[in-house]
């Protein structure tokens, strides 16, 4: 059975950011570690989180449910959120987004559908200065 490693990074800037780094399977054995990581950023003071999906080698449904979770958790409810547009596209969380999935990965974050609502960045740095804009 594959394992998820996590890794954290800050960068400071702008708008302070906590990274998770993620290598290895986000499955059902694996999304609590996740949940768990995100959570303690947020009790931490993160306000802004990005997932570095590089490593990630697979991707299942629970896999997905922790990623809605943790866009539940950094988003605030709709009454407390600025409606952010990114050029023609609908809404997207200015608060968690994704970065460098893999082809294969990407594909299932786009048929879940999960392209509509969280900005996905296919450079890390990239992703992290877009929290500024």
């Amino acid at each position: 059975m594959s394992e998820l490693n996590i890794t954290a990074s800050q960068i400071q800037g702008e708008v302070p950011v906590t990274i998770l780094h993620l290598s290895g399977h986000l499955h059902g054995n694996t999304e609590p570690e996740l949940l768990d990581r995100a959570r303690q950023a947020k009790e931490d003071g993160s306000t802004h989180l990005l997932l570095d999906l590089s490593g990630v080698d697979v991707l299942t449904s629970a896999g997905l449910r922790a990623i809605h979770n943790i866009f539940n958790l950094f988003t605030p409810p709709s009454d407390q959120t600025l409606i952010k547009q990114h050029g023609d596209e609908p809404y997207k969380s200015p608060y968690f987004k994704l970065a460098c999935p893999n082809p294969n990965v990407y594909y299932v974050l786009n048929i879940a559908g999960f392209l509509q609502n969280i900005l996905i960045y296919n450079n890390l740095e990239d992703a992290a200065n877009s929290f500024a804009a």
